[in-house]
């Protein structure tokens, strides 16, 4: 153990008895040990708190210890955290997907949007099958608590929530809808930039974060280019303004005023040629009601937190550059949104008792071996 800049080796004697009656040997139970007798349990608590902000390798040469060492730790750690925490029973949740490595490989992430954490990683795609498995794992008592869902516009997550909750509301999440416009908007300044010639051109090339950032993010010179660009060519004007207007719709109250705010920004659309605007609203429409129920208030839920989920998931296995054991992955996902075990439930857990043994074991070896 580290104190300092010493190393500390911890000595002592566990009683072992072989019982003539069973014929095995038992060996003396230390209740500040944990189940590896190299380590106590208040040294896993530290080595899981140091994991929490630093990368394992990190940690495995500051302690002196090797990477499985100090994986095992912070697994027996984010265990601890996720026990404190008890079984999930959520009424508000969000589906999503990560990619875990390259191919497509995906696997589903439900969220507590109330509690603002992950409750849950699984599948082995982002198939109906796959959701299907948290809905077995909750149990049909809490699953009919929920009674709202925020997704994107991915069928198969709609199919198994319904199918498993049929009386559940279905909110469509606006970062990801948001994020289908931008490609249309972006789909538009490509579709230009092989359209025009020499300067015309020289106008779109480069700018494609410019267009694609919200104005308060750009700097000074960012916006003049913008500016810049916007005058030299009219259509990607026309797009530009509508993806900023479109996101009016999502501060409406009645789905019958949000429905003729999107029938006129549709209408908007006639004569200006642009063809992935016309079948992004083909898209809206075909999922209005989902998109439309967030104008309810009752609705109204932080859908950030699922959009950010993903975003802190990415720095996580960047911090690690990947991860092979994808038990450990989902640990690190959900108890990364945990808070860190206090001090105080690291001394309720009788993790700094020790006795000196002089004599022979008491308690349930004892009366077995007796």
């Amino acid at each position: 153990m580290s104190v300092g800049d010493f190393r500390i080796f911890l000595e002592f004697e566990r009683w072992r008895i072989f019982c003539p009656r069973c014929r095995a040997v038992f060996v003396e139970q230390l209740d500040w040990l944990a189940k590896n007798p190299r380590y106590t349990h208040r040294f896993a608590f530290r080595i899981g708190t140091l994991c929490r902000e630093m990368t394992n390798k990190a940690v495995s040469e500051l302690e002196h210890l090797h990477d499985s060492t100090v994986k095992d730790l912070d697994k027996l750690y984010m265990q601890q955290q996720m026990s404190k925490a008890g079984t999930p029973a959520p009424r508000t949740i969000g589906v999503d997907e990560i990619a875990i490595r390259r191919g497509h490989d995906y696997r589903i992430i439900v969220s507590d949007l109330d509690r603002g954490r992950p409750i849950w990683v699984g599948g082995r795609g982002r198939g109906e099958e796959d959701l299907d498995l948290f809905f077995k794992e909750l149990g049909d008592q809490k699953k009919q608590r929920i009674k709202l869902a925020a997704m994107d516009m991915w069928k198969p997550f709609r199919k198994s929530v319904v199918k498993h909750v049929p009386e559940i509301r279905i909110v469509f999440d606006k970062f990801h809808i948001m994020r289908h416009l931008s490609e249309a908007l972006d789909k538009v300044r490509r579709n230009e930039y092989y359209r025009l010639a020499g300067k015309d051109r020289s106008f779109i090339k480069g700018q494609r974060y410019t267009l694609l950032s919200h104005r308060e993010n750009l700097t000074r010179e960012g916006r003049k280019s913008l500016q810049k660009l916007l005058r030299a060519n009219k259509r990607l004007n026309a797009a530009y303004l509508l993806k900023e207007s479109f996101g009016q719709l999502w501060g409406y109250q009645t789905e019958g005023w949000a429905r003729r705010f999107f029938e006129q920004w549709r209408d908007s659309l006639k004569w200006q040629r642009l063809q992935p605007y016309e079948k992004f609203a083909k898209m809206i429409d075909q999922h209005w009601d989902g998109i439309a129920s967030y104008c309810h208030p009752e609705n109204k839920v932080g859908l950030g937190m699922v959009e950010g989920l993903n975003n802190k998931i990415k720095v996580l296995m960047r911090r690690a550059y990947g991860y092979r054991d994808e038990e450990y992955l989902k640990l690190k996902i959900i108890a990364a949104f945990l808070p860190a075990l206090s001090r105080r439930f690291q001394n309720s857990s009788r993790v700094i008792h020790i006795a000196q043994r002089s004599g022979p074991p008491k308690g349930p070896e004892a009366k077995r071996c007796g």
